[in-house]
């Protein structure tokens, strides 16, 4: 009897344990799936284990953040390319029409002088798939009169052109590669990441989950904002912004996205303010810069907020005391206190 109420009263013990060492075995999954090394074994009597996973979780976060803003700066510098390289196409496509129809005109000059009596080493210049060799011939350059000179020297500015022009798209077309390669590179780190954060989060037990849900970064509120305390937006731009903001709030964090029914940090930032035509940068590294820098003391609704010294995070001031942003992968568009995180700087586009 007494042995059945020793094994009775060290059930719960035994529960308590076995979610620890789910805890613990996730975290050390995680830290493996980082740093591409094996997990060490767990140890036996973990400080805090639910603690050391919630710190997994929001670092695994953080982290997936940088990586989609570099994924987001990878695939904006592609797309720049990707314009460059077809407007470069373009104009050797035009260039080569040009010259086809001066070696045209100059065939037509050819015939008829061949048919006045032959064809004069000069004209033969004209039509030389290499004209530069003759070019650096005085006494054949002699032979021409000003109008063949004159047409013989575009032909050859164009060629030289048309030249340069093939050669720049072949190095933008390494650098788009090289680009492709980093946007695939970014996009493994992300989901990577993620996935680790998801097994963390999955072994906690709900109601750790859910009391990591309501403490990250804010609290968790998701409950309405009061109207913004004087003073009010810097501008009608801002103001439409601020309206956009708010408009998205509840809707998901969605890793590379502008919107409009998903959106990560920076990309709910661009579509805000596309609302308000503004045309903001795609990364919350180039958002910093992307107006005039103020004191956080003197922030008006509209300004963006950036935060950690990388500025790897971005939301939108819309008074109070409040930002508007969007949280991590999981999370929903919702309000949070303006200083949440460390503040890297406080921009008025």
């Amino acid at each position: 009897m007494a042995s059945h109420r020793r094994s009775a009263a060290t059930g719960p013990g035994l529960d308590r344990n076995t979610r620890v060492t789910a805890l613990t075995a996730a975290a050390a999954a995680a830290a493996a799936a980082l740093t591409g090394t094996p997990a060490l074994a767990a140890p036996t009597a973990p400080q805090d284990p639910a603690s050391t996973a919630r710190a997994q979780v929001d670092r695994l976060f953080e982290e997936a953040e940088q990586a989609t803003e570099r994924f987001n700066e990878a695939g904006e510098r592609a797309a720049k390319l990707r314009e460059e390289v077809r407007r470069i196409q373009d104009a050797v496509a035009r260039g080569q029409d040009h010259i086809n129809t001066m070696r045209g005109v100059l065939g037509a000059f050819a015939g008829a002088q061949y048919r006045s009596g032959g064809l004069d080493p000069a004209v033969a210049l004209m039509l030389s798939e290499d004209p530069d060799a003759y070019l650096d011939k005085a006494a054949a350059l002699s032979r021409l009169t000003g109008r063949q000179a004159q047409a013989l020297a575009e032909l050859h500015e164009e060629r030289r052109r048309l030249s340069q022009q093939r050669h720049e798209a072949a190095g933008k077309l390494a650098e788009l590669e090289g680009l492709r390669s980093d946007v695939a590179r970014h996009k493994r780190s992300v989901t990577a990441k993620l996935a680790a954060a998801r097994r963390l989060l999955s072994a906690m037990p709900s109601e750790e989950r859910a009391a990591f849900e309501r403490a990250s970064r804010s609290g968790g509120r998701t409950e309405g904002l009061p109207e913004p305390s004087s003073p009010g937006p810097s501008s009608g731009r801002a103001a439409a912004a601020v309206m956009a903001a708010r408009a998205a709030v509840g809707r998901p964090y969605i890793w590379g996205s502008t919107g409009p029914s998903g959106f990560d940090c920076s990309g709910l930032m661009v579509w805000s303010y596309r609302q308000a035509g503004v045309s903001l940068p795609r990364t919350s590294q180039a958002q910093r810069f992307a107006g005039r820098q103020v004191p956080l003391s003197e922030a008006r609704p509209g300004d963006l907020v950036t935060y950690r010294s990388d500025a790897s995070h971005v939301g939108m001031y819309v008074g109070n005391g409040q930002v508007v942003h969007a949280p991590y992968p999981g999370a929903r568009v919702r309000y949070d206190p303006v200083g949440m995180m460390p503040v890297s700087s406080v921009t008025r586009p």
